[in-house]
């Protein structure tokens, strides 16, 4: 590629203006700008492209034949440029109707549908395309750029990506109905569940690595079962397989219904934010920006408090 520099749009725009006008001074006017500086424009287009474009005299300026030669060719630049700029209004257009979303299964189970409905309301027109996965693939999709914004359930800011809160949760232990631990009658020992063997989530799930940072140094044993959802998790511990430690959020209707049974735990208090996280250096789209927006007003579920 050539290392010449392109000349300035804005200066072969005040060049056909004086060929229309044969003035400087009526083309600076029509330009915007001050005799003076149309004229220093004029001389560093003819600097930087190395040949006469105008013959000035007392009544007015003219171009020259190497300039009427720029001129045409200016034409074609300029309408070039035009369509560039068209077809790039056009792009950002179709992005911003668009939002390509992923979350992690608590919130794409829990939050998102009351968030895409919001969207729904101030935005009707926006196409939605999300996709449900857990919280390392969401900060995975981010990073490629092949989703515009993911919902994460993380007690830690992930790496390379622009990150925002907007909401809160906490992880409690269930167990079903006849469970001893369902009829324990203080709070359990943070010991005692890191000798049990629990029902877990797959590792790379929000839930899981929660759990395991709580975990770390301490002595624990493997787990009862590894599943990959939210729900399978529920209906193992409610038919008795074992406990398990799940967003309070997940559990709620259970927990409302008797199904489950929450047990405190002496010095386990895992509270965890919810973050939106789209690539680094990257502007949200329109309908992304929103949906994080909403996503922020709707409140902070399980808040701290």
């Amino acid at each position: 590629m050539s290392n010449a520099r392109w000349p300035d749009l804005a200066s072969l725009e005040l060049l056909l203006l004086v060929a229309e006008q044969g003035s400087v001074g009526k083309a600076a006017r029509l330009h915007g700008i001050t005799q003076a500086s149309a004229s220093r424009r004029l001389d560093t287009l003819e600097r930087e492209l190395g040949l006469p474009l105008l013959r000035r005299s007392t009544t007015g300026s003219r171009l020259t034949p190497q300039g009427r030669i720029v001129a045409d060719q200016a034409r074609a630049a300029l309408a070039a440029a035009d369509g560039l700029l068209a077809s790039v209004r056009a792009l950002r257009r179709e992005r911003d109707a668009l939002v390509r979303v992923a979350a992690s299964m608590t919130i794409a189970e829990y939050l998102m549908p009351g968030w895409l409905a919001a969207l729904r309301r101030t935005l009707p027109d926006v196409e939605v395309r999300p996709r449900v996965v857990n919280s390392d693939m969401v900060c995975r999709l981010a990073r490629d750029g092949e989703i515009d914004v993911g919902f994460i359930e993380s007690p830690f800011l992930p790496r390379g990506l622009s990150t925002r809160y907007v909401a809160y949760d906490r992880l409690i232990v269930v167990v079903g109905t006849r469970h001893p631990w369902a009829r324990h009658p203080v709070h359990l020992r943070f010991a005692d569940l890191a000798a049990t063997p629990l029902v877990v989530r797959e590792p790379g799930s929000g839930t899981r690595s929660a759990l395991d940072r709580v975990m770390a140094g301490r002595v624990t044993v493997p787990p009862a079962l590894e599943l990959s959802s939210n729900a399978a998790v529920k209906v193992a511990v409610e038919a008795g397989a074992a406990p398990a430690v799940l967003s309070a959020l997940a559990v709620a209707a259970e927990l409302r219904e008797g199904r489950l049974v929450e047990v405190p735990v002496a010095g386990f208090d895992l509270r965890r934010p919810l973050l939106a996280v789209w690539r680094r250096r990257t502007r949200l789209p329109g309908a992304a920006a929103e949906l994080v927006r909403l996503a922020a007003a709707s409140g902070r579920p399980a808040s701290p408090s």
